[in-house]
């Protein structure tokens, strides 16, 4: 027996949902109405829908879904970032990490999404990259992990605040620049202030460095933070360490970054991974300070978080110490990221949704 196929709602906006409430025969206000359940209330059935007919309710359960996705497991680590092992519909599964932004009780959240299944970058001290590539994830699924995470978190917490998450990164699974379409869909959905309601100033886009995805994304309009995975400040080690930058080398990536900054007039960040005897000596700091100097950039330290299998190691307090004192000394904006959800393996680089790992 065929099964029926549904329209799928979530990742519609207030325009598309009118469009479909009104080819039902429904009139358009019934849209509001469903779209507040969906993003504010992250409701997926529709028999919650108090305020629906029950006449209409049934129909739409014939005919259409939300496919907020279900958290199959999750890790707390001890200084209370939660790790979500998230699956799709397709059975599917993604990491998403949600990070306290202080140690109050009553603290707000950021929440770091992915944007496909896997990675097909394959940075060489990264998780992610190590378990491949399978598929991009669509608008609405980006979209659900913020629902998903923020319905568990509210039911751990006991809490039915619909402002717990207010930090969306996209720095999860996947490199965003490479499913664009879908991610800059998702923003927006997520940017609505009648839905989710995230601000575009607390919206960062996380990028290992694709030339074309930051040239699209200096001419969308969007007030967004842009990351840069940059790792390294010459090409041989760069290369080594992210593929990508054999297909957009250093020069061409600086070139793209100054276009961003000279059409957004907004800061980018230059996420920087900080790898024992690797790239954290004196000459990588000078060169560094080079580099950066010019653009209007800050730099994001984070010693290395290690993933089993990889030969990385962590760099010292010491000699994490040393190398921030001289990009300071150069002249250089620089923050120093806290470890946060290395003990769950939620930290920077450690997310990976393959099967045969543990997950409690």
């Amino acid at each position: 027996m065929e099964t029926k196929h549904k329209i799928e709602l979530l990742g519609m906006d207030i325009q598309a949902l009118e469009k479909y409430l009104l080819s039902l025969g429904e009139p358009k206000f019934r849209a509001s109405q469903i779209y507040t359940w969906i993003y504010r209330k992250q409701v997926s059935s529709f028999y919650e829908m108090s305020d629906i007919p029950k006449e209409l309710r049934a129909r739409l359960d014939e005919s259409a879904q939300i496919s907020i996705p279900r958290v199959l497991k999750q890790r707390v680590s001890q200084d209370g970032t939660r790790k979500f092992l998230m699956e799709m519909n397709d059975k599917k599964k993604v990491e998403t990490v949600v990070i306290p932004q202080s140690r109050d009780k009553h603290t707000r959240y950021s929440l770091c999404i992915s944007t496909q299944v896997g990675c097909p970058v394959g940075c060489a001290f990264c998780a992610t990259g190590q378990s491949g590539f399978q598929r991009n994830l669509a608008a609405y699924e980006m979209v659900g992990q913020v629902l998903g995470s923020r319905r568990e978190l509210a039911k751990r917490l006991k809490t039915p605040d619909e402002t717990l998450i207010t930090n969306i990164v996209y720095m999860g699974m996947g490199e965003p620049m490479l499913n664009y379409e879908a991610m800059v869909e998702s923003i927006r959905i997520l940017n609505d202030h009648r839905g989710i309601n995230i601000g575009q100033r607390h919206i960062t886009v996380s990028t290992a460095g694709d030339v074309k995805g930051i040239e699209r994304l200096a001419g969308e309009d969007l007030q967004v933070t842009l990351a840069i995975s940059l790792h390294a400040s010459n090409d041989e080690l760069r290369s080594q360490l992210i593929p990508l930058n054999r297909k957009y080398p250093l020069h061409e990536l600086m070139q793209a970054v100054k276009y961003y900054v000279d059409q957004t007039h907004r800061r980018v960040t230059f996420e920087y991974i900080m790898l024992d005897d690797v790239n954290i000596a004196l000459e990588d700091a000078q060169a560094l300070i080079k580099l950066v100097k010019p653009v209007l950039a800050n730099v994001n330290l984070i010693p290395y978080n290690e993933v089993s299998g990889l030969e990385f190691r962590k760099p010292s307090s010491s000699a994490v110490s040393r190398f921030f004192g001289w990009l300071k000394e150069g002249g250089l904006e620089v923050t120093l990221r806290e470890e946060r959800g290395a003990d769950i393996e939620a930290a920077c680089g450690q997310l990976s949704a393959r099967r045969d790992r543990k997950v409690r």
